[in-house]
């Protein structure tokens, strides 16, 4: 029998702890190891007996909720906060997802809602854990071999394609949109070959961004027969574009998609840097392996955000996940899509609370984009023009190394800001 989820109860209010008690008390992977009166009780606590998953009031009387979990967050980080509250406010919301909390539920909430928020936030720990076991760097050569410090074998093999995977915590972000905008860009500005791969598996929306028949062959032709997978083979189930790119579909049904390990992922992927240049991957929202496979090969992660407070507390909880895996500041780049929305958050808030540098920015532009969904005609194409095209193409430049702003952007990462006392808004 698996271990139980420990779970350390934070409430002023002795009824409401009790309440909760008496609700975990029926779920059968759950255990209540603690309570606490308190803020600076519920750190102490943590410190010491670091529970699994903490739930935490948001407002008492000798510690708020808020600032408990922003010490909690920087000094027991293995120990996730669910925030409630009784205040469904969008300010509330906002302080405690900077503050580094997971999850917010508005009092009253149901038995279903608590325990389904446990569980979840739960899994993702329990994932960021696994994968930081697998995540040690092996230890890079130092000293001469000539070329700038490369080794001899950097030297001699030719040249490898650049894997550029696309990723957001949330979706809604125009992720698959600009992925596939991003690879042909690349394809038109650099004349070199170029592989679009749709590894968003169970529900791919690639074939009908870019108008391709429901009958093409797709990455699940290749079920069976992944032991065998060599250029040639890959060549026999891509799908060619009138824009000159190549393309693999993702499978026609999610359950054919559950037939595709990570294992298999890796050396699709691996196969294709061989013979293209560049190899753009669109993903999924979800840690499971297939998608964590295309992040731990890819050259370049580009995690897409939105200016909004949802979608900056989900790409706060992956810079985590990224950083214990090893990924630096130069294989995980942020780009803002929607940059000039109003009403976000500004692009420097983001910045401080992240304390990472955004370096793509995306203009908004809905009518070119759904003009050129309906044609099945990406937008760099029928509206090179419009200055989403023009920020598409500005990517692809610096991706490619044709613009000198890929120095600025990108190889020189701003440092980023402390984590103790982080706040996107000065004073509370």
């Amino acid at each position: 029998m698996s271990e139980k989820i420990r779970i350390l109860v934070v409430d002023d209010i002795a009824e409401t702890r009790e309440n909760l008690a008496k609700l975990i008390g029926f779920e059968s992977d759950m255990t209540i190891v603690g309570s606490a009166d308190g803020g600076q009780q519920a750190v102490e606590f943590a410190k010491r007996d670091k529970p699994d998953v903490i739930l935490m009031d948001i407002n008492m009387p000798d510690m708020d909720g808020i600032t408990a979990t922003e010490i909690i967050a920087n000094t027991v980080p293995e120990s996730p906060v669910i925030m409630m509250s009784v205040q469904d406010e969008q300010d509330y919301l906002r302080r405690s997802m900077l503050a580094g909390a997971r999850e917010f539920l508005v009092k009253p909430f149901s038995a279903d809602e608590l325990v389904n928020a446990i569980r979840h936030v739960h899994e993702i720990e329990k994932v960021k854990r696994a994968r930081y076991q697998q995540a040690a760097p092996a230890p890079q050569p130092t000293g001469g071999g000539g070329a700038g410090g490369q080794s001899l074998r950097q030297v001699l093999e030719p040249e490898r394609g650049k894997i550029i995977t696309f990723f957001s915590p949330k979706g809604g972000v125009g992720r698959t949109t600009i992925a596939t905008n991003l690879a042909v860009a690349l394809h038109q500005s650099t004349g070199k070959p170029v592989c679009l791969v749709d590894g968003s598996l169970p529900f791919g929306d690639i074939a009908v961004i870019l108008n391709m028949s429901p009958k093409a062959k797709t990455i699940a032709d290749l079920v069976g027969a992944f032991d065998q997978v060599d250029a040639e083979v890959l060549e026999t189930v891509l799908v060619s574009h009138s824009t000159g790119i190549k393309v693999l579909l993702a499978p026609p049904t999610p359950e054919a998609a559950e037939l595709i390990t990570g294992a298999n992922i890796k050396k699709i992927l691996e196969t294709l840097r061989e013979s293209y240049a560049y190899v753009v991957v669109d993903t999924w929202p979800s840690f499971q392996e297939q998608v964590l496979t295309m992040l731990d090969v890819a050259d370049v992660i580009l995690t897409l955000m939105t200016l909004e407070i949802t979608s900056l507390k989900n790409v706060r909880v992956f810079m985590e996940i990224a950083e214990k895996l090893g990924y630096d500041d130069q294989k995980v780049q942020l780009v803002a899509n929607r940059n000039d929305s109003s009403g976000g958050i500004k692009a420097s808030d983001v910045e401080a609370s992240l304390g990472r540098k955004i370096p793509h920015t995306i203009v908004s532009d809905g009518r070119a984009l759904v003009l050129a969904v309906n044609r099945g005609v990406p937008f760099v194409i029928s509206h090179r023009e419009s200055q989403v095209a023009k920020d598409i193409f500005t990517l692809a430049d610096k991706l490619s190394g044709a613009g000198e702003a890929t120095g600025a952007a990108t190889a020189t990462p701003q440092k980023a800001a402390p984590k103790q006392g982080l706040r996107l808004f000065g004073a509370r």
